[in-house]
């Protein structure tokens, strides 16, 4: 199924009576049971505003696309998309509503957020078959909700996003990489607290623990040069820091574990509690990026990473290997199941609450 405008979708929506799979670029693959009902059909950018910062577009149109479009401008969507085709082995193309609908963030996000903070509006239609508009030029709230918000990751279980409006920024003038080799993961999560917490506006604290840990600095060339010089000062207790080429690319696409076998898992957690749960679970290759607010874990095939981690205050996700259908806990399996039912009573998006694709760690 591949409607090509607002009308047509929602009457394909309305005349099914069967569970349906929304896919963007089918860089992630569907969820759950049914026919894939695909966005492609629905793309272009409708309007974009420079002066602005606003570009508006169909929930298919390519990522490429918006990007390219930004560029020209020398604009860019500031949350830093991450490509995981290489990771899960995937193909395709991403589209913006795919992006809107995952939530995406890259490293960046420990600076700006994600999708979700940059999103001004939102059309969609939901199980129903109703076109919803919420947000940007045009504002029809319904049942009280911040629809803005909650389609931001509800991963095509809600409704099918049809055009999104979002804030854009300008591209920086400078980058500027500061490298520290040779921490452990304490210290490294230290040294990142330290950095993140100065007045140097840091936007991005990653670390590999085989090539050690970065902190990203943007802006004017000259107020990133003098910030460079005094971060690098003040992580002199963690080591000397060094300047080098720059790595995001690799850390947001997590593609030092591409084409590696085992289980990837991504957790999401308290900073101070990464060394610990690192220590615990046994990994055979971990990231850490937001300052070791998430943790990307290669394991073994099967491996029961949730049991081995304990508890710990956030949720883990299995993202490659066997099917990750974790209940979520009773209260929000119950806050989850009530959304749905408002917007998708026939079930025709998520015809089950084990398609809740986080768990919590405690």
């Amino acid at each position: 199924m591949r409607p090509n405008d607002e009308t047509e979708l929602a009457e394909m929506i309305r005349a099914t009576e069967a569970p349906l799979r929304v896919q963007g670029g089918g860089t992630r693959g569907a969820l759950g049971p049914g026919a894939v009902l695909e966005t492609g059909g629905l793309c272009g950018v409708r309007l974009y505003e420079p002066g602005a910062l606003t570009l508006v577009a169909a929930a298919g149109t390519s990522l490429a696309e918006v990007e390219a479009v930004l560029a020209a401008e020398g604009q860019r969507l500031a949350f830093e998309v991450p490509d995981l085709r290489a990771l899960l082995g995937r193909e395709g193309a991403s589209t913006l509503g795919g992006v809107v609908a995952e939530n995406a963030a890259g490293p960046r996000r420990v600076a700006v957020g994600a999708a979700r903070d940059f999103l001004l509006g939102v059309a969609f239609v939901d199980g129903r078959g109703d076109l919803i508009r919420n947000g940007g030029r045009v504002m029809k709230n319904v049942t009280g909700y911040d629809l803005v918000k909650l389609m931001a990751g509800s991963r095509g279980q809600l409704g099918v996003l049809t055009e999104v409006a979002l804030k854009v920024l300008p591209r920086p003038e400078a980058v500027v990489t500061l490298l520290l080799p040779g921490l452990d993961i304490g210290q490294a999560v230290a040294a990142m607290a330290a950095a993140l917490g100065s007045p140097f506006e840091v936007t991005g604290a990653a670390h590999l623990p085989e090539a050690g840990t970065y902190l990203r600095l943007e802006g004017f060339a000259g107020s990133v040069a003098y910030r460079r010089d005094r971060l690098a000062a003040l992580l002199r207790p963690f080591g000397l820091a060094e300047e080098v080429a720059d790595p995001w690319g690799q850390i947001r696409d997590v593609a030092p574990f591409a084409g590696r076998a085992g289980d990837v898992w991504r957790l999401h957690l308290r900073p101070s509690e990464a060394a610990g749960v690192v220590a615990r679970i046994g990994a055979e290759a971990v990231m850490l990026d937001w300052g070791g607010g998430l943790i990307w874990a290669l394991m073994e095939p099967g491996a029961d990473l949730r049991a081995r981690a304990g508890a710990f205050q956030g949720h883990a996700l299995r993202l490659r290997g066997a099917a990750d259908t974790a209940p979520l806990p009773p209260v929000l399996a119950g806050l989850s199941d009530g959304l749905r039912h408002q917007f998708d009573p026939r079930g025709i998006f998520a015809p089950s609450s084990t398609l809740a694709q986080t768990t919590a760690g405690n």
